[in-house]
């Protein structure tokens, strides 16, 4: 019976809807985090009966069967999340479109929301790193140092950061390079909210000058955009999918016991 195998890819789509749902709720509280959702797609049908039309006569329509559904891919949307205060200099967050650009410890550039940035200590200087010690760019590739005896730390809305030097004077430190993508659905994600860029996303758009529309504010850090109800909601007509799908095995099944058990 078609439906046993049928009902099977059902579940199989379920049981991975409901893991993407569970990474999901997982990250509620993960700054910069990006919602995901299943797609599906239905599979290959059978043509028991072709459709056919001879001088206007014949059937118009045809008899097919479905062999089930399988998952195509794993949207990300990309949509902003709210901006929680923290009054922590050293966090910032996007208003907008766009990534930070850091460096991975083999040189690669790697991309995020996460703008919690720290201070990595090297005698006299700092530089501003993520959590995990990559180092935060500039818009011309270099690091962000804070000098000796510097203070006041100060990240403008267009991403200039600067400090107030021994002299007492406003020195500026860099620019917090931002990148934007024409598909950051394509990204990879690396964990650690890191992305990576690949064919798909495209290469990166630099957010420069007049090119940077997304505001940079300090003392904010963006939270995750997944919404707890829509994850219940979500969570509870998978479940219900997978009740339904096993239940289809089991009348099946009882279908072909009574087939198996007739007499004449």
């Amino acid at each position: 019976m078609r439906a046993l195998w049928t009902a099977a890819t059902g579940m199989k789509s379920q049981q991975l809807s409901i893991d993407l749902i569970a990474n999901n709720m997982a990250n509620v509280n993960t700054s910069g985090y990006k919602k995901q959702q299943m797609q599906f797609k239905d599979l290959l049908y059978a043509n028991i009966r072709q459709n056919h039309l001879v001088e206007g006569q014949g059937s118009p329509v045809q008899l097919q069967m479905g062999h089930g559904v399988m998952p195509t891919s794993t949207a990300r949307l990309f949509t902003q999340g709210n901006l929680e205060a923290t009054d922590n200099p050293l966090d910032v967050a996007i208003d907008g479109e766009g990534f930070f650009v850091v460096e991975g410890p083999d040189g690669t550039p790697y991309y995020t929301r996460d703008g919690a940035f720290k201070l990595s200590v090297d005698g006299e200087e700092s530089a501003l790193v993520t959590s995990d010690g990559y180092f935060v760019m500039s818009e011309f590739d270099d690091l962000i140092i804070i000098g000796e005896g510097m203070s006041d730390l100060t990240i403008s809305s267009g991403g200039a950061v600067t400090a107030r030097n021994q002299d007492d004077e406003i020195e500026e430190l860099g620019i917090l390079k931002m990148s934007r993508f024409i598909n950051p659905q394509g990204l990879e994600a690396k964990g650690q909210n890191l992305f990576a860029q690949t064919v798909a996303s495209g290469e990166e758009i630099p957010m420069e000058g007049e090119e940077r529309t997304s505001m940079v504010r300090q003392n904010y850090l963006e939270t995750s955009n997944v919404q707890i109800v829509d994850e219940m909601v979500r969570m509870i007509t998978a479940q219900r999918a997978y009740e339904t799908s096993s239940r289809v095995i089991q009348t099946s099944d009882e279908m072909m016991g009574m087939a198996n058990n007739l007499r004449r």
